[in-house]
């Protein structure tokens, strides 16, 4: 099956998974409108139960109460049927309408009581919170007789909750004549309210009790408890509309098909670019590359191939470059002890002894040569062999130091070593010992007499610091990028005698970079240079 047809397939089966969770979502959404409706009808209840409330506690009765409650149907929707505790009606919204009152729902009544709730102090004193219980009735009595009479005679009445919970009576504008105040103070019940009172004797319960007296003594003059039915019989509950889904359903299908197409054309382009520079590579042409746009997946995959492209022509050049590199050191040397024994085969030069150990000491140069380059591609490839164990750096560096210090003294530069205290590592000694053999030799070689050579170690957190600092010519800022590569030279004057294989920092950084650690060169021209080796430190013995 082609790309393109597994793709249609892929995003065919996302359009009907999609459609299906989308239907499903478009359910669920519906069901939480639903939900919310219901919740809303809840937030009408809770309104249409403190207005009345409110209304009660205001007026001290429920005359007046029908345009409150025709106000509260036209707002809310719902029908409204309001009725005392003995089913005596006071409204029905139905019939405010103007229409045949329909019977109620089978939801029961919902309790609304005027009665205020009262407001006594935080005070262990029984006496105290008595009399302000008595005084509370008696101010209740006379709130509710004076809003009474002003709801009778058509005035606006106001109220407010008083210290203690009792409504606060009074008109707004001019009070009607007939409508007087009564004096808390003159009621003739205050002692049966006193003598109530009284019988709260339990301190723990001492507020419910005081509450229950209050509700008691002002049962009679107070508005009676209402139940407010709400809805009829019948009533239908909020359905479902299937044509939005449907067509939500419709809509997202035709856009994952439309998307599908779209998807597959959009990947095929530069999966073919893809293909065809891939099979260019394959058949030797390292310069090919694709064009790449945008920043998504398609995108990344195109940069990828660029970079392992790149990383394939860099390798062959590198290949190239250390083939040239390793015939050129090798050609010149060999020429010569070739051109010395057919000489000496042919007695045009006598084999003298200073002749002898010439040819010896370029047959060791080429066996070095070998040799590192040997190193070079076993650490390159993963392959040498390392003999960790715990290593005092101090020891190493007294180790190279007392084996360079002939060389060292004939080239008049002093070599000293800085290890201020026990510097410890997990290494292999030998390695660590070619590593800073070859920095060693390498700032020897730089430095003119005169001149110091330091070798230092300490402990920096977790990491073991070793740097190699001399004070000889130093190295040109352009030159230090080039530094570890494989037969590269600072100095092009330098040959293999006195500028060494050109092997030896190229090998050095492959071995720490096995131990887990980085090598670092600083340098300025006239100034010297500084080596820094970093690797994990360890614990020292004891």
């Amino acid at each position: 099956m082609s790309f393109r047809l597994r793709v249609l397939a892929l995003l065919a089966l996302i359009a009907l998974t999609a459609t299906g969770a989308t239907a499903w979502l478009t359910l669920r959404q519906a069901s939480r409108q639903v939900q919310e409706s219901v919740t809303a009808g809840r937030k009408d209840v809770q309104r249409i139960t403190d207005v009345l409330r409110s209304y009660g506690y205001q007026h001290g009765t429920w005359e007046g109460v029908a345009p409150t409650v025709r106000r509260l149907a036209q707002d809310t929707g719902q029908r409204i049927r309001v009725t005392t505790e003995t089913d005596v009606l006071l409204a029905d919204s139905d019939a405010l309408a103007g229409r045949t009152p329909r019977a109620t729902g089978g939801q029961p009544p919902v309790l609304v009581d005027p009665r205020p709730r009262l407001r006594l102090p935080e005070t262990p004193v029984k006496r105290a919170l008595a009399k302000r219980t008595v005084a509370a009735i008696a101010e209740y009595r006379s709130a509710v007789a004076y809003a009474s009479c002003l709801t009778r005679a058509g005035a606006k009445v106001a109220a407010r909750p008083g210290d203690t919970g009792v409504p606060e009576v009074s008109a707004v504008g001019r009070p009607p004549a007939q409508c007087v105040e009564q004096d808390p103070g003159t009621d003739p019940r205050a002692g049966q309210d006193v003598t109530a009172v009284s019988r709260c004797d339990d301190e723990q319960q001492l507020a419910t009790c005081l509450q229950r007296v209050f509700t008691e003594r002002t049962a009679t003059l107070a508005p009676p408890r209402l139940q407010v039915g709400l809805g009829f019989r019948g009533e239908a509950p909020a359905g479902l509309a299937a044509a939005p889904t449907v067509a939500v359903a419709s809509g997202v299908a035709l856009v994952a098909v439309l998307g599908a197409l779209l998807l597959s054309r959009a990947v095929l382009r530069p999966v073919r670019a893809l293909t065809s520079a891939a099979r260019d590579l394959g058949a030797g042409d390292l310069e090919r590359r694709v064009p790449v746009s945008g920043r998504d997946e398609i995108a990344d995959l195109g940069r990828a191939f660029n970079r392992m492209a790149h990383s394939l022509e860099a390798a062959e050049e590198r290949q190239r470059r250390l083939t040239a590199d390793i015939a050129h050191e090798l050609r010149t040397p060999l020429a010569n002890l070739r051109g010395y024994l057919e000489a000496l085969r042919d007695g045009v030069v006598e084999p003298t002894p200073e002749l002898l150990d010439s040819l010896h000491e370029e047959a060791m140069l080429q066996q070095r040569i070998v040799d590192d380059l040997q190193d070079l591609a076993l650490a390159e490839a993963g392959a040498l062999t390392y003999h960790r164990a715990l290593v005092d750096l101090g020891e190493v560096l007294e180790a190279d130091r007392t084996a360079h210090l002939a060389q060292a003294d004939a080239a008049g530069v002093t070599l000293r070593t800085d290890v201020p205290q026990p510097v410890h590592v997990h290494a292999d000694a030998d390695r660590l010992r070619q590593v800073v053999g070859n920095l060693v030799g390498n700032a020897l070689r730089a430095t003119p007499p005169g001149g110091t050579v330091t070798l230092s170690a300490n402990r920096l957190g977790g990491s073991a610091v070793l740097r190699g600092r001399d004070t000889g010519t130093g190295i040109p800022a352009e030159q230090l990028p080039h530094l570890f590569d494989r037969f590269w030279r600072a100095d092009a004057a330098r040959g293999r005698t006195t500028g060494g294989s050109g092997l030896g920092l190229a090998i050095a950084r492959q071995i720490v970079t096995d131990h887990g650690g980085t090598i670092e060169v600083a340098s300025s021209p006239g100034a010297g240079t500084t080596f820094t080796v970093t690797l994990a430190a360890a614990e020292g013995p004891g």
